[in-house]
């Protein structure tokens, strides 16, 4: 009886949303992405959103050549419920127990969810995933060691979406082993989907589904109401806003340069507390410096938005004093910046850093070569024209 009873309260439950139903999305569907996250030796992270709540999975596959159909394919969930699958417009799914240097084929998977009904039932749209042909996705593992990586980084770019898809519309034929938003790609987070129209849409499309993306946060990403979803569409090694990764013996750390201003600034509108949060990031990069594969490193290189200046705006006056001390000491070969929407080169002894500081300017790529003896900036305007390169010697200081 109880069970009866239980499914009249469901079918009654459901009809507000069988009413409703000329409102509701008719199915589900990615959004925007997929695009790849946190890229190790074992293991990848994919983030895509969705047009409505749902659910989501990913599916891997060999790259051996067999249809996808050929058997079923293991699926990989978003743990993020601790035990309980999310039901969100964001989606994060960590597949695990991979081979290193390996390329291997995944689809994302996604059923709508229209309704749910506490311990009664939830009813869910029906599923989709991307086409394997028409769509195909993939990802290679790390190798363990590398003789050289090719990098693309931009920044300050601040909602310029048709310049972001005029500098990477080559992005598949260059074939970067990752690439790096240096800050303000957004002039605020006044609306979490401003993330997502401004450049993650288009980075997806363009390379990031099969190319790994890191970001460092700028001041701007400080700002507006959504501000705080910003960490919503990134997986870091650290689950913070600043994170190491290493690709063989190349280290790369991913500082968070806070905001511009003090924090009692009154255009801060009372709610900043970034001294605090640079003093645990401070606290963190001493331990960074001090572990075993930043010591055997043989290339060392920093991004941060804000560039160092002891005598600059409060953003840049932290850098230097917070950060660059502990970096001074632990043979860094490169810091390479945005936040002044021009390019600079800050040679060594022109700010307190003991090793070069290169800022990219705002409407152009800047690509990174890079091997044990050198590192290559090559700097291109949106129409692909080479406008500068420099030389960086590694540990020439």
């Amino acid at each position: 009886m109880k069970k009866i009873a239980a499914w009249f309260l469901l079918l009654f439950l459901a009809l507000p949303v069988i009413a409703q139903e000329g409102n509701l999305p008719a199915s589900v569907r990615q959004a925007c992405g997929p695009y790849l996250q946190n890229v190790t030796d074992t293991s990848f992270t994919v983030i895509w959103t969705t047009n409505m709540d749902a659910v989501s999975w990913v599916e891997v596959a060999p790259d051996d050549g067999t249809n996808w159909n050929n058997t079923a394919r293991p699926k990989y969930y978003d743990l993020r419920g601790f035990g309980r699958r999310p039901i969100a417009k964001v989606h994060h799914v960590t597949v695990k127990g991979l081979e290193p240097d390996t390329k291997y084929r995944y689809r994302i998977m996604m059923e709508g969810v229209t309704g749910q009904y506490d311990r009664v039932g939830i009813s869910y749209t029906p599923g989709y995933g991307l086409d394997v042909i028409s769509h195909p996705t993939s990802v290679r593992t790390k190798a363990r060691s590398y003789d050289r990586l090719h990098i693309a980084m931009v920044n300050d770019l601040h909602e310029g979406d048709s310049v972001f898809r005029r500098l990477f519309s080559d992005a598949k034929q260059q074939q970067y082993d990752f690439v790096v938003f240096n800050g303000d790609m957004t002039t605020d987070i006044a609306n979490e989907k401003d993330l997502v129209k401004h450049y993650l849409k288009s980075a997806a499309e363009l390379f990031g589904s099969s190319t790994p993306i890191y970001a460092t946060r700028g001041n701007h990403e400080y700002r507006g109401n959504d501000a705080l979803k910003w960490m919503d569409y990134w997986e870091t090694p650290t689950g913070k806003t600043y994170f190491s990764v290493c690709y063989g013996k190349f280290f790369f750390i991913f500082l968070d340069s806070g905001e511009d201003k003090y924090d009692g600034d009154i255009r801060n509108l009372g709610i900043m507390i970034t001294d605090q949060y640079t003093d645990e990031e401070a606290a963190w990069l001493k331990e960074v410096v001090g572990s075993e594969a930043f010591r055997h490193a043989e290339v060392r290189i920093v991004f941060s938005h804000m560039q160092p200046d002891p005598k600059g705006w409060f953003g840049n006056a932290v850098v230097a004093n917070k950060f660059v001390p502990i970096l001074n000491r632990a043979g860094i070969d490169l810091m390479l910046c945005g936040h002044i929407h021009n390019y600079k080169l800050y040679e060594v002894g022109t700010t307190n850093a003991r090793f070069p500081v290169v800022c990219n300017k705002n409407r152009e790529l800047m690509t990174l070569d890079v091997d044990k003896n050198n590192i290559r900036l090559k700097f291109f305007d949106p129409d692909h024209k080479l406008l500068r390169s420099l030389d960086i010697k590694t540990r020439q200081y």
